[in-house]
């Protein structure tokens, strides 16, 4: 039976004054009840254009369509043929793009809740068989490094693993899980969730070495020649943050939006136990329209400040971030000034920040990404009492690799060079991922990581 109503089954959340000043998880997750029912609003399309969304081309339909015969571990099983991390997509994927963006009920109504029954189907996974035992992969013999440990490298590395390859993971932080761990979160993602991934590709027997800066304690052709790995992966991301280079930058409470996510999410600094150094305000901008504003303006939020804006130099309609996020933000109290740009951060004598002097802007004709390019509106100018500012406008890639990688070609972004199959202009070096796209989404990135453990199957069974 096709469950016809239009709007999706909501999802049970902590209220809204509750959360802001905690960071337990927002969202609850449906019910086992609740679950079934969103899954019979499937209208089983013959030409499943949900799954043309997928970067990893989950069975979508088929596993949806076992949630509602109530088979949960059927649907999980489903969607980890091809989902490395459903646990975790199932939280932070930006669906109303990508799968849900093309669902038929779209058309005349809210699409099938399909990140949400993802997400089911990985937590009752968890809760019923969260304890089973894995057996190690048997070995073909060959060995592959893989260089990050974030979602593009764990894709990569689960893949790798399943087809017997022996897999050596490094990763640069003291901790695995990249971007999962240091970027989003914990009321978002729970570190926990992403850790029990990471155990299960360690019982399959891929090894981590973690505080490894490759580039540094081993080159990529060191890792090939002296250690003997006959094929490499780099998914190191883009983690380098951007700035505006307007005055004030250099002041006491400027930060980037990766440095304060890090300290709260990585080193824990919202909890009470942890010693860890971190700009503790009462009034923050945050600059920039994103998720990783979103994340950064709702855990200062959590992080004791009364006042938290979003600055974001067009309207509502070109914002960036997930639909959700904005107005899970709005509801724990985050103020949005659109069409604000900063063009000064102001400091008191001691070279604290105590405003920042931002212009109004409008909206002129479309520039080349399609969307109205901002022109400030002359003497607009006014100053926004504040006294930290976090800079969340963006991220860059890091050139260590390609710098100490011998002939290894970047693209025409600044990324590392790839093929369709990932493959480098480097004979057995694969890359994917934010380390060649750019800041992107999480799927993307375990997308790229699979294209390359098939690309590196193919080229290690020749």
């Amino acid at each position: 039976m096709i469950n016809l109503v239009r709007e999706k089954n909501p999802m049970p959340e902590q209220d809204p004054n509750v959360r802001n000043k905690n960071f337990l998880e927002v969202a609850e997750g449906y019910t086992e009840e609740m679950a079934v029912n969103e899954a019979m609003r499937c209208l089983k399309c013959r030409k499943k254009p949900c799954m043309s969304g997928c970067p990893v081309m989950v069975k979508i339909p088929d596993f949806i369509a076992k949630i509602a015969e109530g088979e949960f571990e059927e649907a999980y099983q489903i969607i980890s043929e091809t989902s490395s991390l459903p646990a975790i997509c199932g939280r932070v994927c930006p669906q109303e793009t990508q799968c849900e963006g093309k669902c038929v009920h779209g058309i005349k109504g809210e699409p099938v809740a399909i990140g949400r029954l993802e997400r089911f189907a990985a937590d009752w996974h968890a809760a019923n068989y969260g304890d089973e035992e894995i057996k190690p992969a048997e070995s073909n013999g060959h060995r592959v490094a893989v260089i990050g440990a974030g979602p593009a490298g764990l894709a990569c590395a689960g893949d790798l693993i399943n087809k017997g390859y022996e897999v050596t993971v490094y990763e640069s932080l003291h901790k695995t899980g990249g971007v999962l761990v240091y970027g989003i979160p914990q009321f978002r993602l729970p570190k926990e969730i992403v850790a029990a991934e990471v155990s299960k590709l360690e019982a399959k027997g891929v090894k981590f070495v973690t505080d490894a800066i490759i580039g540094k304690s081993y080159t990529v052709d060191e890792l090939m020649k002296e250690e003997g790995f006959e094929s490499v992966f780099i998914g190191t991301g883009a983690g380098l943050p951007s700035f505006m280079n307007i005055p004030g930058e250099n002041l006491l409470g400027v930060c980037s939006a990766n440095e304060y996510l890090t300290r709260i999410n990585l080193m824990k600094a919202y909890l009470p136990e942890y010693d860890t150094p971190i700009i503790k305000a009462k009034k923050i901008a945050v600059v920039g329209g994103g998720n990783v504003a979103m994340d950064a303006a709702r855990c200062a939020k959590r992080m004791g400040a009364d006042d938290v804006y979003i600055i974001y130099r067009r309207s509502a309609e070109e914002i960036p971030a997930r639909a959700e996020e904005i107005h899970h933000a709005v509801e724990e109290g985050i103020d949005f000034r659109y069409l604000t740009n900063p063009v000064a951060i102001l400091g008191d004598e001691k070279g604290h920040v105590q405003g920042i002097e931002c212009v109004r802007m409008e909206l002129g004709e479309p520039d080349a990404s399609g969307r109205r390019r901002p022109v400030a509106v002359e003497g607009s100018n006014f100053v926004l009492d504040v006294d930290c500012v976090i800079m969340a406008i963006g991220t860059k890639l890091n050139k260590l690799i390609l710098e100490t990688t011998e002939d290894l070609k970047a693209n025409e972004r600044g990324g590392i060079g790839t093929d369709s199959t990932a493959a480098t202009n480097r004979p057995g070096i694969f890359a994917g991922g934010d380390a060649v796209t750019g800041a992107a989404t999480v799927i993307k990135a375990m997308g790229a990581g699979k294209t390359a453990a098939a690309g590196i199957d193919e080229y290690l069974s020749k």
